[in-house]
């Protein structure tokens, strides 16, 4: 019997509008912690796991983070 794989990795090409949403969605948590600089790219990779993504932005500087 074939084991199939979760829903989440079953398809292998994200839209356009997928990936841009990634993007936005991605950058939001990035600029919390950078100033960034320019626009995002997103880098998708099937690996034997499932998927390495990578987001790739310029910036500025690190911004500094008050802890608790």
């Amino acid at each position: 019997m074939k084991k199939r794989m979760p829903a989440a990795i079953e398809r292998q090409i994200m839209t356009e509008a997928e990936r841009d949403l990634l993007k936005r969605d991605m950058m939001r948590v990035a600029e919390e912690y950078f100033e960034t600089d320019g626009e995002p790219d997103v880098d998708i990779t099937c690996t034997q796991n499932g998927y390495s993504v990578c987001l790739v932005f310029g910036a500025r500087r690190i911004k500094y983070i008050k802890t608790i």
